[in-house]
């Protein structure tokens, strides 16, 4: 039986998590496609390019990822002791870099909230600040955004991802190493190349690269 979301992801007991989103119909979305003859590799560094923005935006830190050509995964560390030091004009600063269309977030950045109370305007960032430590807002705005870049290229609309990400905690040091082990040989393992080195779109090539 599938376990409600909140089951799985509580952050003050555990906090890494294995994550994993998969392409609808495991087509092969983010690759070459035998069947429509197109390639769409170039995807893979959009997902990466949108980790490392929300990496910068979120408490919550990357600690490995596997891009492959119909489904990703990643483990994630949920840094909510630094979301939480974050003061008002810090969240409000980070949550605008994603959502600056918001109209809250517009009228805020255009000088403050006509006729607001200095309290609605915590009470405000305190939800912005609950939000940016959160698994499943962080995975919208990682898969939505992707989903939005891939139709658009496609000129179609509908379902990019075949539905909510799935998440596995990891609750102790060998979980998380055995699942970052597993993460990183996802590339080897698939026959796509046959070392680590040659692993592209993985956390453990650039890991390899920054010692070279």
């Amino acid at each position: 039986m599938t376990q409600p979301r909140s089951q799985i992801v509580q952050p003050e007991r555990t906090r890494y998590h294995h994550c994993v989103a998969r392409c609808v119909r495991r087509a092969w979305l983010c690759s070459e496609d035998d069947y429509t003859g197109g390639n769409f590799d170039h995807r893979k560094s959009w997902l990466l390019e949108r980790m490392k923005l929300l990496e910068e935006v979120f408490a919550i830190r990357i600690a490995a990822y596997a891009v492959m050509g119909n489904h990703y995964h990643v483990v994630l560390y949920l840094d909510i002791e630094r979301g939480r030091a974050w003061d008002r004009d810090e969240v409000i600063g980070r949550w605008t870099r994603l959502f600056s269309g918001d109209p809250l977030a517009r009228a805020y950045l255009r000088g403050g909230l006509d006729g607001a109370a200095p309290g609605q305007v915590d009470s405000l960032a305190a939800r912005w600040r609950e939000r940016l430590c959160d698994l499943s807002w962080y995975m919208r705005c990682l898969n939505e955004h992707l989903a939005r870049r891939a139709n658009a290229e496609d000129g179609c609309k509908g379902r990019f991802w075949e539905g909510r990400f799935k998440s596995r905690a990891l609750a102790d040091g060998a979980a998380l190493l055995s699942c970052m082990a597993y993460v990183d040989l996802n590339p080897v393992r698939a026959g796509l190349c046959g070392t680590l080195a040659d692993s592209d779109f993985t956390s453990v090539q650039a890991r390899l690269w920054r010692r070279a």
